[in-house]
């Protein structure tokens, strides 16, 4: 077996993202909210998003304001805003648009997710 080697410095014809965002989007709703809870808090917030075992209907979301990322996040990014997904979280979550509501149920962070068969009234939790 014989090997051929360039004496030319390589540059890849392309770059591979480490990982596809499934489909996952952050809403524009979420983005402006994120937006103004830095400016209110003076620094960069993101917003973790993750999935549990537990709730009524089986599983639940988990939504939390972090400052950083883990190195095994998902990012998903709009308009200079951030969403952070752990891998376990993410099949899950596939094709889920995680938006803000401002109701008169109240305000809060919401996932839309084709994958729930069904949730509970409160919207936190539901079942694949």
């Amino acid at each position: 077996m014989s090997t051929v080697q360039s004496t030319e410095p390589s540059t890849p014809a392309f770059s591979v993202a480490p990982r596809a965002p499934e489909g996952i989007v952050l809403a524009a709703s979420a983005a402006r909210r994120l937006t103004k809870l830095s400016a209110a808090e003076g620094k960069t917030l993101m917003l973790r998003v993750a999935v549990d075992g537990g709730g009524c209907s089986g599983f639940q979301y988990r939504f939390e304001l972090v400052e950083t990322a883990e190195d095994d996040d998902l990012r998903v990014q709009t308009d200079g805003q951030t969403a952070l997904i752990d891998p376990v979280s993410i099949p899950f979550l596939k094709g889920s648009e995680i938006a803000y509501v401002d109701e008169l149920a109240g305000a809060q962070f919401v996932v839309r997710n084709p994958n729930a068969a069904s949730s509970c009234g409160c919207g936190v939790s539901f079942s694949i």
